[in-house]
C-alpha cells in the first residue's frame, strides 16, 4: 500500500479497507491487515469511538454509519454544484421555472432553482418547504419508496397508488392544480449510485402555458435533466 508518512492514519486506512470486504472478527482483521493483534484491536476500537467502525450482532467489526453520513454529504454537495447549470438549461429550454427537491421527513425542500425572469406567481424559492401530499415532485419522491413507506405517504395525499404506479411506469410525474390552483408541474427522479431516488427535478408554471397535459410537452426535457444529475452522482461515485 502507498503510505502517507502518517503511520497511524495509514494503519487506520488499512483496517477500513479490510472491512470493505465485509464483517471481520479480530482474528480475521489481523490476518487481512498483517497488523499486530494489539494494534489492530486498538485501531478498530478507536475507529468505533468515531463511528467509522461499528459491531454487528455477532460482535464482528463492520464499517460504521459515519462513513455513510459523510458519503451522503459529499453526494449532496456534488448534486447541488451540478444542479445550477442543469436547471438553468432546463428553464431556458422549456421557458418555465425549474427546481430541485429533496425529501426531508414529511416535507420536500427546494434545494436549487432557476427562475423565469418574469412570472413570479409560480416561483418556488430555494429553502421553501412544501408538502409531500401534493404536486408532481411529491409523487416522484414517493413513487419508488418501499411499499410500507409508500402506503403511509398516501394517507391524506391528493394522489393515489394508481397514479404512483403510472409514475413508476413512465419515469415521470405531472400535476395540474394539485398543489396550487392554476399551477401545473412535471417532475422526474434523480437517482444515487445505488439506484435509489435521492431528489426530484421539476418545472412549474401556469396551466394556461403548461396545458392540462404538461407531461406531453415537457416530460422528455425534465427526464433528460434528471438523468444528467443522476450521471453526475454515478461518475463521482466511481472516481
Amino acid at each position: 500500500m502507498d503510505t502517507s508518512g502518517v503511520g497511524v492514519l495509514d494503519k487506520a486506512a488499512i483496517v477500513l479497507g479490510a472491512l470493505e470486504a465485509g464483517p471481520s472478527t479480530l482474528a480475521q482483521l489481523v490476518a487481512a491487515t498483517h497488523l499486530a493483534r494489539p494494534t489492530a484491536h486498538r485501531l478498530a476500537v478507536a475507529l468505533e469511538h468515531h463511528r467509522l467502525v461499528t459491531r454487528d450482532l455477532q460482535g464482528r467489526f463492520v464499517l460504521g454509519p459515519r462513513l455513510a453520513e459523510l458519503a451522503a454529504a459529499a453526494g449532496e454537495d456534488r448534486l447541488l454544484a451540478a444542479a445550477g447549470p442543469v436547471l438553468t438549461a432546463l428553464r431556458d429550454h422549456t421557458g418555465e421555472s425549474a427546481q430541485l427537491f429533496r425529501r426531508q421527513g414529511d416535507s420536500r425542500i427546494c434545494v436549487a432553482a432557476a427562475e423565469r425572469p418574469m412570472g413570479l406567481r409560480d416561483s418556488i424559492p430555494v429553502g421553501v418547504q412544501l408538502s409531500m401530499q401534493a404536486g408532481s415532485a411529491a409523487q416522484t419522491l414517493l413513487a419508488w419508496e418501499e411499499p410500507d413507506r409508500l402506503h403511509r405517504g398516501l394517507h391524506g395525499a391528493s394522489f393515489t397508488a394508481t397514479i404512483l404506479s403510472g409514475v413508476r411506469r413512465r419515469g415521470w410525474a405531472q400535476s395540474v392544480g394539485e398543489r396550487e390552483a392554476g399551477v401545473a408541474s412535471v417532475s422526474a427522479p434523480v437517482r444515487g449510485p445505488s439506484g435509489r431516488v435521492v431528489a426530484a427535478v421539476s418545472i412549474s408554471g401556469p396551466i394556461e402555458r403548461m396545458t392540462r397535459q404538461p407531461g406531453r410537452l415537457h416530460a422528455a426535457a425534465v427526464m433528460s435533466a434528471a438523468n444528467r444529475l443522476s450521471e453526475v452522482l454515478k461518475r463521482s461515485d466511481e472516481h
